[in-house]
């Protein structure tokens, strides 16, 4: 998993700036490239860390949680917090294994789109979460058909059903969202979850890259212009933070940002706390209790008009940390640390 992110943080590294070049959706701001990469850096350089963790280091699924919970705290714009709810998801039907197999895989992409589709209030098709809904699809349909071999071979046939199907649903992107066929070009998103998946692909099965993979991609060839920059530019703000809020106190945030924006991604960030204390002994209506009661740190995202609303909103249910806000007429610097791109409140 470790050679897989670090593959993919070098592989976005050297795409970023087509992506950004076809980035126009949900808002052409030219950033989608920038916010993977960063996002992918973040969860690779927690394998850096692992020395001081007690975690075991030969779990696939507690590998890649600890590298999902560094991309979540570090999650740029809409890209990189789908990234990172992708990469949480994926680590959870892996833990307690000490390898990836094709029934495993099939498992862990299912449960990703799924939750990566349940993060944001309006998913809409065309974009990374079709690509992604299309590879776990695959992998599943493979899967099946072998009988759920866990072999290494039956691995690779999953590996290579998910990125092909992968690369399918990218190059549908432009039919399914009409920015997109106005432009003539593909997801910004899409593209860059197709590569992930292909480095994870190539990582696994220790084979090259396909350098071929986007060859014809609408808008991806170098010589094709920056789409985004002859968009029309978009007045609003990106907010982020990370915050702890019962499952009620998220809800009623969902539901607050979304009656003030759009593009409202909320993800639940490691496992609950409980401020009573329980230890979850007693009868079934005290673990009800305990349940509504218990604090989940939370990564939130959302595009709205105003700022301020939108702070005065979160800091009404909780004490908000890493609170960060950028225009989204214009690209972030990839030179800034976190939380910093923009203002801070």
């Amino acid at each position: 998993m470790k050679r897989w992110l670090g593959k993919a943080e070098t592989t976005l590294g050297n795409h970023s700036d087509r992506l950004n070049a076809i980035n126009i959706f949900p808002v052409a701001d030219g950033d989608t490239g920038t916010n993977l990469y960063l996002t992918v850096r973040a969860a690779a350089a927690a394998f850096s860390d692992r020395s001081t963790t007690d975690e075991p280091v030969n779990d696939v699924g507690v590998v890649l949680a600890v590298a999902g919970r560094a991309a979540m705290e570090q999650a740029r714009g809409n890209s990189g917090t789908l990234f990172a709810v992708f990469l949480c998801a994926l680590a959870e039907p892996l833990a307690g294994h000490a390898r990836l197999s094709a029934p495993l895989l099939a498992a862990a992409l299912n449960r990703a789109q799924i939750r990566a589709w349940s993060a944001l209030s309006e998913p809409v098709p065309g974009t990374m979460l079709s690509v992604l809904e299309a590879a776990a699809r695959a992998a599943g349909e493979c899967d099946t058909a072998h009988n759920g071999d866990d072999s290494n071979q039956a691995l690779g046939l999953a590996l290579d059903a998910a990125v092909n199907a992968a690369l399918d649903a990218v190059v549908q992107t432009e039919d399914q969202l009409a920015t997109l066929h106005a432009a003539r070009v593909v997801d910004a998103g899409g593209v860059g979850m197709l590569l992930i998946l292909d480095c994870l692909r190539s990582a696994v099965l220790g084979e090259e890259l396909q350098d071929e993979l986007l060859d014809g991609l609408h808008g991806y060839d170098l010589q094709d212009p920056h789409i985004h920059a002859g968009m029309p530019a978009d007045d609003g703000v990106e907010v982020m933070c990370t915050i702890s809020l019962s499952p009620l106190a998220a809800a009623t945030l969902r539901q607050r940002l979304d009656e003030l924006g759009d593009s409202v991604i909320m993800s639940q960030v490691g496992s609950a706390s409980n401020p009573s204390g329980s230890n979850g002994a007693g009868d079934d209506d005290d673990d009800d209790e305990d349940a509504a009661e218990a604090s989940y740190r939370w990564r939130v995202h959302v595009h709205v008009p105003d700022a301020e609303a939108a702070v005065a909103v979160i800091r009404s249910l909780g004490d908000p940390t890493d609170i960060s806000v950028s225009q989204l007429s214009m690209p972030r610097d990839p030179g800034l640390p976190a939380g910093q791109h923009g203002h801070e409140y």
